[in-house]
């Protein structure tokens, strides 16, 4: 293996830590600081390293050609993806503990890959099948505490009911995202959609926060602080880089497959920066879900291999 495949898996493991690690930071914060605010100031972090990314990459100058239907599709994404996303993930931490958050992770690839079938024909196998039977029982397993029939009963807390929300939105913004790209370059779309969502949080805030939520944010301690640029500068912009050089380099399916480790890294930096305890249902569940997922991408991977057209047999 070449110096630059061993640094592009390096750099693919890494994003799976910082996306892992963004469940830990998010509760810090969100125990610390105005959830709307919070998101605004990631985002505008996040959004001036992606323009001066965008800039040293000579793409600003594409922003000017961009049509009313680019900015549409780009701002539905940023009110799906980013506005209704951080509100479901800083309101759910708030309650739930990170490391059994993570877990939501597990669903993301699941609901996109439902949503895929119905909306756009794609083709699934029974390998992916059975990824997805096994990921949304870990996932559902380890939300619920190991009692799934607090699902069918409808005594779900509102925290895992939010973490759902999460996912919603996540699978929203994919697939949204998926139209968007077709005409625009995915480094241009995911920084327009961080600034966009970054004026649709601002001002979410500013309406139902109020001023003073901003300037009580003096007495926030260092360590929220230390959480927003982690998340901003880490699990937004550099675990970005990564995972689109992953793609370059590797292919889609094989830079998705390190989406599997995010609720393990998630779990394990929970346990160790909060002082979590890792349950029973937390690692079964948790196990069961990256497997799950793991499927899921070793299904996806055949299927991008077959040929497209396959010879007819001769007579």
């Amino acid at each position: 293996m070449s110096a630059d495949k061993y640094s592009t898996h390096a750099g693919l493991v890494g994003m799976a830590a910082l996306w892992g690690a963004s469940w830990p930071w998010g509760q810090v914060v969100a125990q610390s600081m105005p959830p709307l605010a919070a998101a605004s100031i990631r985002f505008i972090l996040a959004s001036v390293v992606l323009v001066f990314w965008l800039y040293r990459r000579g793409g600003t100058k594409s922003l000017f050609a961009l049509n009313i239907g680019q900015w549409a599709g780009m701002g539905c994404a940023s009110a799906v993806g980013v506005l209704g996303y951080s509100i479901f993930f800083l309101l759910s931490l708030q309650i739930v503990p990170a490391g059994k958050a993570a877990m939501v992770v597990a669903l993301n690839p699941v609901l996109t890959m439902m949503f895929a079938v119905v909306l756009f024909r794609e083709k699934v196998n029974l390998t992916m099948g059975t990824g997805v039977v096994l990921a949304v029982t870990g996932a559902l397993y380890a939300l619920t505490d190991g009692g799934l029939l607090a699902i069918r009963l409808g005594q779900s807390g509102m925290g895992e009911l939010l973490l759902l929300g999460c996912a919603g939105c996540w699978v929203g913004y994919t697939l949204i995202g998926r139209m968007v790209l077709t005409t625009v370059d995915s480094l241009t779309t995911t920084t327009v959609t961080s600034a966009i969502g970054a004026v649709l949080l601002f001002s979410a805030s500013m309406m139902l926060e109020g001023p003073a939520a901003w300037s009580g944010l003096r007495d926030t301690p260092a360590m929220a602080w230390l959480s927003i640029v982690g998340l901003a500068l880490g699990a937004t912009a550099l675990a970005y880089a990564w995972y689109m050089n992953g793609i370059k380099v590797l292919g889609a399916g094989a830079a998705a497959a390190y989406m599997s480790l995010v609720p393990l890294f998630g779990m394990l930096l929970s346990s160790l920066w909060l002082g979590e305890s890792l349950t029973t249902s937390l690692v079964g569940g948790g196990a069961l879900a990256i497997s799950g997922m793991l499927l899921i991408n070793r299904g996806w991977l055949s299927l991008a291999r077959a040929p497209k057209n396959p010879p007819e047999s001769r007579q």
